[in-house]
């Protein structure tokens, strides 16, 4: 058996297109995330063509933070506070964010990006999707944007995000999906497998990483696969809608009780 690969008692874990033992998977992950952190919002405007904004506005549109009472958002693998801040923007001035990631790179630079501003009103903690160290019914909506596909154990970061929720809190996952166009899909391909990766070797250093990413999303499941697996978890009135040709998915799903 060659080193990282799954044992007969671990069902393995997606890195890319390798399958790696379960408890390797997490720690490769951060590698990539260390790797990429100074760069990773300039690096998704080059990617996307500044797309991602788009969909990330569209995310927060579907949180609808009010305007006029408190409201606790949590945004998981937000390191950057790219969503929480458009969250906070949006929101009035008792809406509160917590950004989690695993990664402290990340997260320092977004509390780089948010010093000075926000009045308290966001704080920055590192811990586990699959293990959140927060209390139970406690947040009134749940994000996570481009980071569930990196968790070795979905299922359980599924089942976190329903237990932290307070009943009728919302979850919301943006994910990349499967190009559902003719041609577009070709084209897209063709785009992910040979220009991201050069970009990531220009500008963040680290063609590989972005290679990872790549083969990460053509592992991730089809967006009806992934609306079963929220279900399980036990959200409910689960819905998805695509954007772009089918190049992400927006996920939702309740928790009623």
């Amino acid at each position: 058996m060659r080193t990282g690969e799954p044992g007969p008692d671990d069902d393995g874990a997606d890195f890319g297109f390798e399958r790696v033992a379960l408890g390797e998977k997490q720690g490769r992950v951060d590698a990539v995330f260390r790797s990429v952190a100074k760069r990773y919002d300039l690096m998704n405007d080059l990617m996307s063509g500044g797309l991602h904004r788009v969909w990330k506005s569209q995310l927060v549109s579907m949180v609808r933070p009010p305007k006029e009472r408190p409201f606790r958002h949590l945004d998981v693998a937000g390191g950057t506070g790219d969503v929480a801040f458009r969250v906070l923007d949006a929101g009035g001035p008792a809406t509160h964010v917590t950004v989690l990631d695993i990664n402290e790179d990340m997260l320092r630079v977004g509390a780089e990006r948010a010093e000075g501003k926000y009045d308290g009103r966001v704080d920055f903690v590192t811990g586990n999707a699959e293990t959140l160290p927060l209390p139970s019914d406690t947040f009134d909506a749940y994000t996570i944007a481009f980071g569930i596909r990196n968790v070795p154990r979905i299922d359980a970061a599924l089942a976190e995000a329903r237990r932290v929720l307070k009943p009728g809190g919302r979850f919301l996952c943006l994910e990349f999906s499967k190009v559902d166009l003719p041609v577009l899909d070709r084209i897209y391909d063709a785009y992910s497998f040979h220009v991201i990766p050069r970009i990531g070797a220009r500008v963040a250093g680290d063609a590989e990483s972005y290679r990872y990413l790549v083969e990460s999303i053509r592992k991730f499941p089809t967006p009806g696969v992934f609306s079963g697996m929220i279900e399980k978890a036990g959200l409910r009135h689960v819905t998805h809608r695509t954007l772009s040709g089918g190049i992400v998915a927006i996920h939702s799903g309740w928790k009623v009780s």
